[in-house]
């Protein structure tokens, strides 16, 4: 094989360069007719009603949204103050026990009498009647 790289004689002959040919076209441009202003208009007030339908609707399911979370409060709230009153009214059946009153009739210094009602202890001594018949 010969060597190419280095041999000035084996090198490829250029071929001549070739002249670029430039052509010339004409490109034909078609400008098309803007819009009249009374169709312009009409597109532009079917957007704004679209706009304002839509707006419409988003202020709907906010109010929407705002009723139904006062809602859910309020049903807390309720179910709280249901859990008070049923807590109010085990207090109250607890506060109305016969056997209770009487208790702290005694511890306050009342005894019973059940022929002359209740009477209070004053020194000991001489028990008044509070109720009498």
């Amino acid at each position: 094989m010969a060597y190419v790289n280095g041999n000035l004689a084996l090198q490829p002959k250029r071929k001549p360069e070739q002249k670029e040919v430039i052509r010339e076209t004409k490109k034909v441009v078609i400008k098309r007719k803007s819009l009249p202003v009374q169709e312009k208009l009409l597109y532009l007030f079917t957007v704004i009603i679209c706009v304002v339908v839509a707006g419409i609707i988003i202020s709907r399911f906010a109010h929407i949204y705002d009723m139904n979370l006062h809602i859910k409060q309020l049903n807390s709230e309720q179910q709280t103050l249901n859990i008070e009153m049923a807590e109010l009214k085990r207090q109250v059946e607890m506060l109305n026990d016969p056997e209770r009153i009487r208790k702290l009739a005694e511890t306050q210094g009342m005894v019973s009498n059940m022929d002359n009602g209740i009477t209070v202890k004053k020194d000991s001594v001489n028990p008044s009647i509070a109720m009498h018949e």
